[in-house]
């Protein structure tokens, strides 16, 4: 595992949602030279197809795929994801580590409750690892082991050395909400497929499952047809929709991209 910087880190519940919302701005940022990483949150032992062992193995061949400079998950229970202080204090330990400028998280509503969970708990340790005194080794039970002792140097390792994201932003792409910004996967897009497919126990057409899930050109249609309206409200081809919270700074009118009329 490279202790080297991430510039971005994207966030989520399970093992292939990163390749759904944000997996081709994840291999689109690889390509021009920045080091992404992804943190899954849980190890996907719940799914109706394969078992967790078959989604490490998956996960680390789309990984390869997307041009990822590190992929971590966390034993946090699927189906189960909490906004606990002890899965806060699990993810501040990898923001910590990998410390990242950006990250990227779930919209903080939809579906499934792990979705929208896995938001507010990112955000939530996203706040916390920039807490000088935080020490995120200590144990929930014990709160004279919460803070490092006054005085104590900040860094003395990965984990005690205070680090908060420069930037957050959300991928919308699992809940009907107009996104702040998109970006242009046209070139990414099939690389982007590959990877999800990756997944072949969950997206392989087979008996387990076929009421739940569709089949694999079905899938194929939909990933294509979402990835092309968002493409059109940009102006492109294919692009995945981001939200930010707060507002955004121009510089310079004459820069701002994407025709308005």
């Amino acid at each position: 595992m490279s202790t080297a910087p991430l510039d971005i880190l994207a966030l989520a519940a399970h093992r292939d949602d990163v390749e759904q919302t944000c997996g081709g701005t994840l291999l689109k940022m690889a390509q021009r030279g920045y080091r992404t990483g992804i943190l899954d949150l849980t190890q996907g032992e719940m799914g109706t197809r394969g078992s967790a062992a078959d989604r490490a193995r998956e996960a680390t061949d789309a990984a390869k795929i997307l041009g990822t400079s590190w992929r971590g998950s966390l034993d946090i229970p699927d189906g189960r994801v909490e906004n606990t202080w002890d899965n806060r204090l699990k993810v501040v330990r990898v923001l910590r580590e990998h410390r990242p400028r950006v990250v990227i998280l779930p919209y903080w509503k939809g579906r499934h409750p792990d979705h929208y969970t896995a938001s507010i708990l990112g955000y939530e340790a996203c706040f916390l690892a920039g807490l000088a005194k935080l020490n995120p080794d200590a144990t929930a039970n014990d709160d004279s082991l919460h803070t490092l002792p006054t005085g104590r140097p900040q860094d003395t390792g990965a984990t005690g050395t205070p680090h908060r994201p420069f930037k957050i932003v959300y991928a919308t792409l699992y809940y009907d909400v107009r996104p702040t910004f998109i970006v242009d996967i046209t070139e990414q897009f099939e690389a982007r497929f590959e990877a999800l497919m990756a997944y072949k126990t969950q997206f392989s057409d087979q008996e387990a499952g076929k009421g739940i899930f569709h089949a694999r050109d079905e899938i194929r249609s939909r990933i294509e047809s979402m990835a092309r309206f968002y493409g059109m409200i940009g102006g492109v081809i294919y692009a995945e929709p981001f939200l930010q919270k707060e507002v955004g700074l121009v510089d310079d009118l004459t820069l701002i991209p994407f025709k308005s009329i």
